[in-house]
């Protein structure tokens, strides 16, 4: 009897997410999922998903590991101000964001004139896709690699200052490897959390073929051209993101 009790609200919820996603499934291949897939707005906002999202990535993890390291180490009182500033993007509604960036990069954004000085122009770009995707997937990254990083044993940094290491050396010989698992695990979810990025890339990008239109925007778009093409990036999406989740899954069970 009792256990019923857990058991029923549990499936309820596990209906909830579970029933909308195998029927967008089911759905799809019913259709013409092949041509619809390989179609060329379907390839279009593929290869410009994959493209940003890596970039987007690569730059999380060249810009963020040392970020994540300083912060982990540092006692200074502004730590906290900073590590909230950095974690805010993923709390933020998307809407929230795209108006942010536009604020400050826009053409007429608070930084938009000295953009145009130099010739350069954000808005409606790719190179504003794959800093809409920093924006709210990096601060991922951050976290995951801060937590890392803290988690490393004091023993065995003061060991490598006993032999002489500087703190260059402790970062690359010590702290990378030790955290090595954290760190590609927030990379991947830095990843994911970039291939389906939406709200704030709709705002600050547009929605252009070829340009700035992404998979979630193509599937947006979908709706009111073409709902196979729609419904194949979503399944597209769905399994790349549920490889990359198993994939961080495996490597957390690793000892």
């Amino acid at each position: 009897m009792w256990r019923w009790i857990l058991i029923v609200p549990s499936a309820l919820l596990f209906a909830i997410f579970a029933l909308p996603l195998a029927a967008l499934v089911m759905r799809s291949f019913s259709s013409d999922f092949v041509s619809s897939a390989l179609s060329t707005q379907a390839l279009q906002a593929l290869s410009l998903s994959l493209v940003t999202s890596t970039i987007t990535t690569l730059l999380a993890v060249v810009l963020g590991t040392p970020l994540a390291y300083l912060l982990a180490r540092s006692t200074s009182p502004r730590r906290a101000w900073i590590e909230l500033m950095l974690d805010l993007p993923i709390v933020l509604p998307p809407s929230v964001a795209g108006l942010a960036l536009l604020i400050a990069f826009g053409r007429n954004g608070l930084f938009g004139p000295a953009l145009s000085l130099v010739g350069a122009s954000l808005p409606f770009t790719t190179a504003a896709v794959v800093v809409a995707q920093t924006f709210v997937a990096a601060p991922l990254y951050v976290r995951s690699a801060r937590i890392g990083f803290v988690e490393v044993q004091q023993e065995l940094t003061e060991a490598a200052h006993v032999e002489g290491a500087n703190t260059w050396q402790l970062f690359r010989e010590v702290m990378i490897p030790i955290a090595g698992r954290v760190l590609v695990s927030g990379a991947i979810l830095t990843w994911t959390r970039a291939l389906g990025e939406f709200g704030a890339t709709i705002l600050f990008a547009g929605n252009l073929e070829g340009i700035t239109q992404t998979m979630p925007m193509a599937i947006y778009l979908g709706f009111e051209r073409n709902l196979n093409v729609a419904m194949a990036l979503a399944v597209v999406l769905i399994v790349v993101s549920a490889a990359l989740l198993a994939l961080t899954r495996q490597l957390e069970r690793r000892p």
